[in-house]
This record gives structure tokens, C-alpha cells and sequence, in this order.
């Protein structure tokens, strides 16, 4: 793949929105493609887009060059799954080598089936920190969540990540009547390992095959329960994301915790996210959207530059996520693989 130049984009001003948050994160989406079918994230019986519709990885870079140009300091690399996207190493090789220049950090989230094949390439190419994400560790509770999911398989991808030098944290989806009594020993397991733990509330985004309501779990009762059992202290540890970080005492370990629905988590946020056709979301939480495909396509940096300075200039103060309870329906009608998670 070639490399895209890091030069002038519209003047290489740094992204600052109108409430003066300085926008230094990007999560890009690579596919929106899965080998997964998750519950709370997909429909069975997915459309998705034509693999024309894509941007190629080449096109994807040079969105990333021109972030990165704009001050964008950490790209997360997501999905769908990324890992299912062909030649996505390339990509990686690529980026990995502006870490260390104008880039911090490049990091991924995954769902872990691929892992074991490209622990060591993603190390080797720059990579040092993972997201996996990990609902239960019950196999056959495992395979009903994911539907199409295989737990060993989860299972060696984050033993080859910690071999090959990879820094792990799992992510888990608090799902009422499903793993929340397993969150204990979920944090025990992650610990135990040397990984760290954030838990997720469940956002009210696509229509999916099942009642969201039934499956809202507030991590304000998930951290009441977890107190029951453990000393959790308020630290200031933070990656860049959302999560709200404590320490738990009796493992010596850190727990994060994401809470869209019980505490909007917006004042300070740096991120904005890209999909794999190139549409630029400046909230997970708002439909607002800039097109970017066809001014990327245009070869005109300065119009590039323009566009994005335009779409950061209407990033919102925050979400409007809510869980519409009387008829079951999200507050924002994307899947969250078409966003990127």
C-alpha cells in the first residue's frame, strides 16, 4: 500500500469545537463487517454494505494522515470486526509508522476470533494496546450472546496477545438477566491476567432483534453490587476514552467504567469517529454527519482540510441517548458496527 504524505491540510489547524475541546482522538471503522452477531449490537440477518461501497485502505490512510496532520494524536482501528477486513495489516504497518512522530498511540478493538493469527503483526507493526471484548467466560453462554461466536477461539486470541507483548484490556457489555452476576468473577479473571476491565452500559443504537429495556443495566447498581465484595477508590488513571477509572484494592487492578445512559460523560470528549465509507460522526449519540468520500477522492488536501474543519466546527455539546421505553425504540437508529465501536 502506499503511503499517503503527511503535508498541509487546510492549514494543519488544530480541531477545537465550539466548546473548546480540543478533538485529538480517532476511532476509525474499517468494515462494518462482523463474525459475530452480537445481541445487543447486531441483527441475525445483517445487510451489509457492498464491499464497493468501501473506502480503500489506501483512501483510509490518507484520512488518517490528514487527522493526524490536525492534531489527532490516537486512532483506534474498529469495526464491525476489524481483523475480517483483507490486507487490513497493510494499513496498520502504515500508520504504525507515524507513532513516535505526530501519532502517540495506534490501538484496536476487537472481538478476539483473529487474534491468534495477528497478536505478533500487530505488535511488530507498532501496535502495544488491545480492547477485546469479552461478555462471559461461559462458553455456551457465550455462543447465545454472540450467536455465532467460538470461545476458545476468544480464549487463544488473548493468550497470543499477551505473548506477543500486547497490552489487553476486555471490554464487557453490562447485560441485565444475562452476565451480571458474572462481573465478579469477570473482573477476578481480567486481573488475574494482568489486564484491565471497563464495563459498558448498553446504548440504545439499531434495531435489533430483542427488547433493549430487558437488557438495561445501570453501572450505577453494577458498582453497588461490586462494593458488596471489593474496596473500589476513584483514580484519575485515563486513556483518552470515556471510561471513569477506580482501583480495586483486593486485586490491585483497574476496573473503568462507561456510562452513556447514567452519566453523560461529554464535557470532556476528544473523539470523533470515522465509518469505513467515509462519513465523519462528530457524536455516537447525534446523526449529524459530514460525507468526506467524495472531497477525499477530489486529491485536493486544502478541500479535504476545509471539510473537516467545517465538521468539527457543529460537533454538539453532547449525546441524546435515552432508552425509549415504550416502544422499544433507539435513539439513534445506526448499528453501532456501522459507527464503529
Amino acid at each position: 500500500m502506499k503511503e499517503a504524505s503527511n503535508g498541509d491540510v487546510g492549514g494543519s489547524s488544530p480541531m477545537i469545537d465550539p466548546f473548546g475541546r480540543a478533538v485529538t482522538y480517532l476511532r476509525l471503522s474499517v468494515t462494518d463487517r462482523c463474525d459475530f452477531r452480537c445481541t445487543y449490537c447486531m441483527a441475525e440477518n445483517m445487510t451489509f454494505l457492498p464491499k464497493r461501497d468501501l473506502l480503500t485502505l489506501e483512501e483510509l490512510n490518507r484520512l488518517c494522515m490528514a487527522f493526524i496532520a490536525k492534531g489527532v494524536t490516537k486512532i483506534r482501528l474498529t469495526g464491525g470486526e476489524p481483523l475480517v477486513r483483507k490486507d487490513l495489516m497493510s494499513l496498520v504497518r502504515a500508520l504504525g509508522k507515524q507513532v513516535g512522530t505526530g501519532l502517540q498511540e495506534l490501538t484496536l478493538t476487537t472481538n478476539g476470533s483473529q487474534l491468534a493469527r495477528f497478536a505478533a503483526e500487530l505488535y511488530e507493526s507498532g501496535v502495544r494496546r488491545i480492547n477485546v471484548s469479552l461478555d462471559t467466560l461461559d462458553p455456551e453462554k457465550f455462543r447465545r450472546i454472540t450467536r455465532w461466536g467460538d470461545y476458545s477461539r476468544v480464549m487463544d486470541g488473548i493468550d497470543a496477545a499477551q505473548r506477543a507483548g500486547l497490552n489487553v484490556k476486555l471490554n464487557t457489555v453490562a447485560l441485565k438477566g444475562v452476565n451480571d452476576q458474572e462481573i465478579p468473577n469477570i473482573l477476578r479473571f481480567a486481573h488475574g491476567r494482568g489486564m484491565d476491565l471497563t464495563i459498558i452500559e448498553t446504548m440504545p443504537m439499531g434495531d435489533l432483534d430483542e427488547d433493549r429495556t430487558d437488557r438495561y443495566l445501570p453501572l450505577s447498581k453494577v458498582r453497588a453490587d461490586l462494593e458488596n465484595q471489593f474496596t473500589l477508590r476513584d483514580i484519575a488513571y485515563e486513556t483518552g476514552g470515556p471510561a471513569r477509572y477506580v482501583e480495586i484494592a483486593e486485586t490491585n487492578g483497574r476496573l473503568g467504567l462507561i456510562t452513556p445512559m447514567t452519566h453523560n460523560f461529554c464535557e470532556r470528549c476528544n473523539r470523533v469517529r470515522i465509518t469505513c465509507t467515509g462519513t465523519l460522526y462528530m457524536c455516537l449519540g447525534q446523526n449529524d454527519a459530514a460525507e468526506l468520500r467524495t472531497v477525499l477522492r477530489s486529491q485536493n488536501d486544502q478541500l479535504l482540510g476545509a471539510a473537516i474543519d467545517e465538521a468539527i466546527a457543529r460537533k454538539p455539546k453532547g449525546h441524546d441517548f435515552v432508552i425509549d421505553r415504550a416502544r422499544n425504540r433507539p435513539s439513534v437508529p445506526r448499528h453501532m458496527s456501522v459507527t464503529g465501536g
